[in-house]
C-alpha cells in the first residue's frame, strides 16, 4: 500500500513579491543599484536626525523656545530639509495644527488623569447631549459649530474624556457633505503609484475619503474641489487621519501664513491673483522669456496652476516636492513663486528657442536634471521676490479689486 503523503512532501508555493519601491513607498519605475549613496545619504541623515531631536524636545516640547532663541538656526536646517522620521511631528509645529489640535475638542488626545473616575458616572449625559444635538441640527449648516460648541463647554468642566473628543470628529466625518462623489470620483487618482493609496477601498483610500470629507463639512464654503486630495494624501503618508485634517484646516483658515482657501473657492479667486503675480515675476526677472511667452501667447496658468492648487505634490518627484513643503510651511508660499522662477531660469536658454506646442509640453515636463533639489533649491533661496508681489498684490487689487476679500495676507 502506497503511503499517504505528509506535509514535508509538497512543494512550497513560491512567494510572490510585490513590485519594489522606494523609501517612501513609491513604485519604482527603474530599479537600479545605488547602495553605496543610499549608504551615505542614510549616515547624514542620522546625524541630522540627532541635531534636530535636540532641537525640537520630546514630542516637540522645546520647538518655540528653540524658533525665538535661534529662528536663523532652524531657518537654515529646514532648507537643507527635514529628517523624514521627524517631518510629520515638525509639519505639525511649523504650520500650528498643533495648536488647533489643543484647541479644538475631538482630536487633541489629551489626559484624562486630572478627571479620576468622575467622567465615567457623567458618560450617559454627554452621550446623550452630543447625541441630541447632533439629530437636532441634522443635515444643517449649524451641525459642526454646535457640536464644537457643546463639546467645548463639557470639556472646560472636566467632563468629557478623549474618547469623546473623538466623537466629534467622528460625528463629522458621518456629517452628510455634498462633495461625496466628487471626494470618491477623484481618490484613486491620487498617488496612485503609492502602495498605501493603490488598493480599492484599502486603508490609504479610506483615510484619504474621511479627510476629505471632513474638511467638506468642517468647511462648507470650500467643500471640497480637486487637487486637495494631494494635500491631504501627502498628510497622510506622515501622520494620522486626526493630524492631517487639522494641518488641513491650519492651512486654509491661515494658521500662520495666509489662508489658502482662496485657492479652492468657487472661481478660484486666490489662483487668479497668484497667476497675475507669477506672470508680473516673469517679465520682471526672466524678460527674454517673458517676452517670448507673450509672442507664443503662453501665461501662467497654462503650467502653474497645479503648482499652487497642490503646492508641487502633483507632478514633481516625490523628494522635491518635499524639500519644498518643509520650507513652504515655514515660510509661507513664496517659496512656490520661488521654485517656478528658478525652473524657468534654470530652463531658460532652452525655452526661449521652443515654438507654443513644444513650449506648452516642456513647461509640464521639465527635464530631469532640473528637478535635483540640491541644484534647484539653492537658486530658489537666492531668488528675491517679496518687494515685487507686494507690488503686483495691489496692481491687481486695483485692476480687478479685490475678489478674494474674505484673505487677508
Amino acid at each position: 500500500m502506497e503511503r499517504g503523503r505528509g506535509i514535508d512532501d509538497y512543494e512550497p508555493v513560491p512567494f510572490q513579491p510585490g513590485p519594489p519601491v522606494d523609501r517612501y513607498g513609491f513604485i519604482k519605475q527603474n530599479v537600479s543599484n545605488s547602495s553605496a549613496a543610499e549608504g551615505l545619504a542614510k549616515s547624514r541623515e542620522a546625524r541630522s536626525v540627532r541635531k534636530w531631536r535636540k532641537m525640537i524636545g520630546v514630542g516637540g516640547s522645546d520647538w518655540k523656545h528653540y524658533v525665538r532663541r535661534k529662528p536663523h538656526v532652524v531657518k537654515r536646517r529646514i532648507r537643507k530639509g527635514i529628517p523624514d522620521c521627524l517631518r510629520g511631528l515638525v509639519w505639525q509645529l511649523i504650520s500650528g495644527s498643533r495648536d488647533l489640535l489643543l484647541m479644538n475638542p475631538g482630536v487633541y488626545e489629551f489626559s484624562n488623569s486630572k478627571r479620576g473616575e468622575n467622567w465615567s458616572v457623567s458618560s450617559f449625559i454627554i452621550n446623550f447631549l452630543l447625541s441630541y444635538v447632533y439629530t437636532l441640527f441634522s443635515n444643517s449648516n449649524t451641525t459642526v459649530m454646535c457640536l464644537i460648541l457643546t463639546s467645548w463647554i463639557l470639556f472646560s468642566f472636566n467632563l468629557m474624556p478623549h474618547w469623546q473628543f473623538v466623537l466629534f470628529y467622528q460625528l463629522v466625518i458621518y456629517e452628510t457633505s455634498a462633495s461625496e462623489l466628487d471626494i470618491i470620483r477623484d481618490i484613486s487618482r491620487t498617488f496612485p503609484t503609492h502602495v498605501f493609496f493603490q488598493q480599492r477601498h484599502g486603508p490609504g483610500q479610506r483615510s484619504l475619503y474621511n479627510v476629505l470629507k471632513a474638511y467638506s463639512v468642517f468647511d462648507r464654503a470650500v467643500g471640497y474641489v480637486q487637487g486637495m486630495g494631494f494635500l491631504a494624501g501627502l498628510l497622510l503618508l506622515y501622520m494620522s487621519e486626526e493630524d492631517a485634517f487639522w494641518l488641513l484646516v491650519a492651512l486654509l483658515k491661515g494658521a500662520v501664513h495666509a489662508p489658502m482657501e482662496g485657492l479652492y473657492q468657487v472661481g478660484l479667486p486666490l489662483v487668479q491673483q497668484y497667476l497675475f503675480q507669477f506672470e508680473h515675476l516673469v517679465r520682471e526677472q526672466l524678460p527674454k522669456l517673458g517676452k517670448h511667452f507673450s509672442r507664443e501667447m503662453i501665461n501662467p496658468s497654462m503650467y502653474a496652476s497645479q503648482w499652487f492648487i497642490t503646492v508641487f505634490s502633483y507632478s514633481f518627484p516625490f523628494p522635491l516636492a518635499l524639500r519644498i513643503w518643509d520650507v513652504f510651511l515655514f515660510e509661507g508660499v513664496t517659496i512656490v513663486f520661488k521654485v517656478g522662477l528658478a525652473l524657468l531660469k534654470y530652463c531658460h536658454d532652452d525655452l526661449i528657442h521652443l515654438p507654443f506646442e513644444k513650449l506648452i509640453h516642456a513647461l509640464r515636463n521639465f527635464p530631469e536634471d532640473a528637478m535635483n533639489p540640491n541644484i534647484l533649491l539653492p537658486m530658489a533661496y537666492s531668488i528675491k521676490v517679496s518687494r515685487s508681489l507686494s507690488e503686483s498684490k495691489i496692481e491687481y487689487e486695483k485692476k480687478y479689486g479685490n475678489a478674494n476679500a474674505i484673505i487677508e495676507e
